[in-house]
């Protein structure tokens, strides 16, 4: 036999060792204790609910015990609590240690498996871990969405108006408020429910008949859900159950459950955009789960969490953002138009806000802002340096100034738009064309919802969004602002006729 041969099958024998060796040495990697508690969930819900457990068993929760997160580089962590409770310090973060928290708080606790159980995991729960990201959430419009729904009489009546039921009594076709259960598919969907506990009741499941708090407005994930411990939003929005990936967080797809056309259509715009394609073309490429987000190294082109809220580094360490659980606080402008756009609030909670005609809407009809809610140049300014920055990352200084430049402009067209719809609509109201008791259930005044909530909307995020002109022009955009006016003056000169 020639030594070439030998050398060889020596060389196949080694990688023979090697591939031998990697599983061994890949069991004898050390994973977190489980608590008892835990272990109990984990003997019946591994077989009853097979697919959250697996997701457990591959999130960072279930392979990191918070004691170990500690211990991380402040950049690098995905901890922000300086302390944690030490009976959680040296177990894996399963089961018992999310869903027994702030036990007396909740209204939805109860005994389950020898413990004491919360059926909703809250932010309150999350903060014993998670302090620094639940204090940014809780003051964000996000946190307070479903009271911005809820508490404001000019979108609530717009939510029930244009999505609730319709019925035909004395031959007039009259508005009807949809179900509780039926308004959980409408807007609540997204800005969140009120989530409340009607005693105990029955439920025939998969291991027979057993007892379980009787929830109202449940399941709903909304981002500003009122829990049943009486906080406000849900982790899980963003982060879903159960393995609270942050690479599912930071994924475009994820915002597009809430934010797509025709009112909020940043995803469809995102999607048509340079940096979509550059995404969804290559997303295998980028590393969704580094911690800081490394521009260049781990991420090629800007997602939603690249823009709003995630911690973004240089190659060279320094930071370009800092993390942010509160989504508006890197945007001076609020471009999500009602009716017009704006600075962004001062407060999360926009119902609060008071035009001066006494309406909660951050500007007038007449396009006048109600400044006291709103953020002054200053902080405007602020705000669009950090996002500049961001931009700049990958970005010329030349590039970025002209791309803002245009995106002020398109606002501010857009802007105008809504303005000669909203003369039109005054035009109608004052000669009794309509009646503006309820300002939204008559054809006229639904055109004027389209100019505004739709159409101007669909202009300003594909200008912030580079690389997205279907959107600005032909699908939605100036086209319907233009189509809109036209409905609207020839119904116009078509009623005054009559």
């Amino acid at each position: 036999m020639s030594k070439a041969l030998i050398s060889l099958g020596a060389v196949f024998f080694a990688i023979g060792l090697m591939l031998i060796a990697v599983p061994v040495a890949l069991a004898q990697t050390p994973t977190p204790a489980i608590s008892p508690q835990t272990q109990t969930c984990l003997g019946c819900h591994s077989l009853y609910t097979p697919g959250i457990v697996a997701d457990w068993q591959k999130s960072r929760h279930a392979q990191k015990t918070p004691g170990d997160a500690l211990k991380v580089s402040a950049h690098e962590r995905r901890i922000s609590s300086e302390t944690v409770p030490d009976n959680l310090k040296t177990y894996a973060v399963g089961c018992y240690e999310c869903h027994s928290l702030n036990a007396s708080a909740h209204k939805d606790n109860f005994a389950h498996g020898g413990s004491q159980i919360n059926v909703v995991v809250s932010p309150n729960d999350c903060k014993v871990c998670h302090a620094t990201e639940v204090a940014q959430y809780l003051p964000s419009k996000k946190a307070n969405a479903h009271g911005n729904l809820e508490k404001n009489a000019v979108y609530s009546t717009l939510v029930d108006t244009v999505l609730g039921g319709k019925q035909i009594k004395d031959g007039k076709l009259l508005n009807v408020q949809a179900s509780d259960p039926a308004r959980m598919d409408t807007c609540y969907a997204c800005h969140g429910t009120v989530v409340t506990v009607n005693g105990m009741k029955k439920v025939a499941t998969k291991m027979g008949e057993q007892e379980f708090p009787d929830l109202t407005n449940w399941p709903n994930q909304g981002v500003g859900r009122i829990n049943p411990d009486g906080s406000m939003g849900a982790c899980t929005a963003c982060h879903p159950r159960h393995s609270f990936s942050i690479e599912i967080a930071r994924k475009p797809y994820t915002c597009g459950q809430c934010h797509l056309e025709p009112d909020v259509p940043a995803w469809d715009v995102y999607k048509e955009s340079k940096h979509g394609n550059i995404i969804l073309s290559r997303s295998d490429a980028m590393t969704w789960d580094a911690v800081p987000w490394t521009v260049g190294k781990d991420i090629q082109a800007p997602t939603c969490a690249t823009c709003h809220s995630s911690l973004l580094t240089n190659p060279q360490g320094q930071v370009i953002a800092e993390r942010t659980h509160d989504f508006g606080s890197r945007l001076w402008v609020r471009i999500f138009g009602l009716v017009y756009s704006a600075p962004q609030p001062k407060s999360g909670d926009t119902s609060i806000i008071k035009n001066k005609d006494g309406l909660p809407l951050p500007t007038a009809f007449t396009g006048e802002l109600a400044s006291d809610y709103l953020i002054d140049q200053k902080e405007q300014t602020a705000r669009q340096s950090v996002m500049m920055g961001v931009c700049t990352a990958c970005h010329s200084t030349d590039w970025t100034n002209k791309h803002f430049a245009k995106m002020d402009a398109s606002v501010a067209e857009a802007d105008k738009m809504v303005a000669a719809a909203t003369g039109l609509m005054s035009q109608v109201w004052a000669s009794k064309l309509a009646a503006n008791a309820n300002p939204f259930d008559e054809a006229i005044e639904q055109k004027w919802i389209k100019q505004w909530l739709f159409s101007a909307n669909a202009l300003r995020y594909a200008s912030a969004m580079p690389g997205a002109p279907d959107y600005a022009a032909f699908h939605y955009g100036w086209w319907d602002l233009n189509n809109n006016l036209q409905e609207m003056q020839d119904w116009i000169d078509l009623k005054g006729k009559k």
